[in-house]
């Protein structure tokens, strides 16, 4: 959520960042301000009748103990409670119209992150080079299929479109993919948390998917109560939640953690041939980053988490490219966000596998997350996360690239002491 006070002091500026994203909110804007200047005259008014009921009160005990009537007076007090109520019903509708626009708008990108949808995305820098075969390369697909590492038909019989079985070297690739990941975050001294799958309102709301994206999610209604939850899309969802309403103290920051679940989209869905196989799925895992850190530490942290993920992706031994995107391509919630995307050579496409946002304080507003500074005074935390890493486009980035003439595909050195092989055939 935005700051009520930018938006008073700066609504030109919310306005050009907002555009840069290439939506024209304008209009919402300014029903804002309207609504924030009529909630601040109603909250006025509510004060002056709550002072003069204050002060009248006052009165009643010195009346009785002087013998005096006080039938007016308590007449008076009566309709000033009525009064009361009538103009707080008025102010809690104005307060509830003015949260309602506020959560409509996205957050502000960066000075230096450019206007524009992907197509202005911009690569910062690639790592390693294209792999060039000497013989016709496979696509993942067909090299899953023949060295039995994913069962597609299968399961899609369990699970529908967009759904695959894990199998023999497959499963143990993905198991390792996912041990290494967790031991190298272990190692850099970032704590291992494992959330709930299912997750309550809050939790989307703070992390900026609720109200406006709600539909993206799978729902789970309790048949005997009112309990409805939803299966979490990524576990920055939960880990943004962690200090929900809480104050953290200056020492305490930056909180590290990381926490490895699958994660659940609806999103998923339109199959076409640059989604075939694991590209794009209802149900993938991923291990997520997530920091909270003072303001002056988030430009330090987003550059940890950005190198943390690429580290994961060269020792991989992959070929990626590092993409700044631009204000449209950034989520709802983020002021920035780098891509990692490693190549498929079939598709002879870059995708990706890890997106590092900072979010700045935009979550802990809708969070109420803060902590006491150093002279005491209460700040919101910034929040930032990245995907360290998702393994739904590793695994068939690692086949294309490590494949052999023999239809047999190299396991990467960093992935052979969790396989215990070298080459799988």
């Amino acid at each position: 959520m935005l700051d009520i006070k930018l938006i008073r002091t700066n609504p030109d500026l919310v306005k050009a960042k907002i555009q840069k994203r290439e939506m024209n909110l304008d209009h919402v804007v300014d029903e804002i301000l309207e609504l924030d200047a009529q909630r601040r005259e109603m909250t006025g008014k509510v004060e002056a009748l709550k002072a003069e009921q204050n002060a009248e009160s006052r009165k009643i005990p010195q009346m009785k103990k002087a013998g005096e009537d006080t039938t007016e007076l308590m007449a008076r007090m009566k309709s000033l409670s009525d009064q009361i109520r009538d103009e707080n019903a008025e102010l809690e509708k104005l307060e509830a119209a003015q949260q309602e626009k506020m959560l409509s708008l996205p957050n502000l990108p960066d000075d230096d992150v450019v206007a524009g949808g992907k197509e202005q995305n911009e690569p910062l820098h690639y790592f390693g080079e294209k792999p060039v075969f000497d013989f016709e390369p496979k696509n993942h697909v067909d090299l899953c299929e023949s060295l039995g590492m994913i069962d597609y038909q299968r399961g899609a019989k369990l699970g529908g479109n967009g759904a695959w079985i894990y199998r023999g070297a497959g499963a143990r690739m993905e198991w390792a993919l996912l041990n290494f990941f967790v031991n190298e975050h272990l190692g850099d001294g970032y704590e291992l948390i494992l959330p709930p799958h299912m997750l309550n309102y809050e939790c989307g709301y703070v992390a900026g998917q609720f109200p406006k994206f709600s539909d993206e999610d799978y729902w789970i209604q309790n048949p005997t109560s009112a309990d409805r939850k939803f299966l979490l899309p990524t576990a920055e969802t939960a880990l943004v939640n962690l200090h929900r309403n809480e104050v953290l103290t200056n020492d305490e920051l930056p909180r590290k953690y990381i926490a490895y679940t699958p994660c659940y989209r609806r999103e998923a869905g339109s199959y076409r041939a640059e989604e075939r196989g694991m590209i794009r799925g209802h149900q993938f895992n991923k291990v997520e980053m997530v920091q909270y850190t003072r303001p002056d530490q988030s430009d330090a942290a987003f550059a940890e988490l950005v190198g943390k993920a690429e580290r994961l992706v060269q020792e991989l031994g992959l070929h990626y490219r590092l993409s700044k995107l631009a204000a449209g391509d950034c989520s709802f919630s983020m002021a920035r966000t780098y891509d990692i995307e490693v190549w498929i050579p079939s598709m002879g496409i870059y995708k990706e596998v890890s997106s590092a946002s900072n979010a700045r304080d935009y979550q802990a507003r809708r969070g109420n997350i803060k902590f006491r500074g150093e002279d005491k005074k209460l700040q919101f935390v910034h929040t930032l996360n990245a995907s360290g890493l998702a393994t739904s486009r590793l695994m068939p980035a690692i086949v294309e690239q490590y494949q052999n003439a023999d239809g047999s595909v190299t396991v990467p050195e960093v992935l052979r002491p969790y396989m215990g092989m070298d080459v799988i055939r």
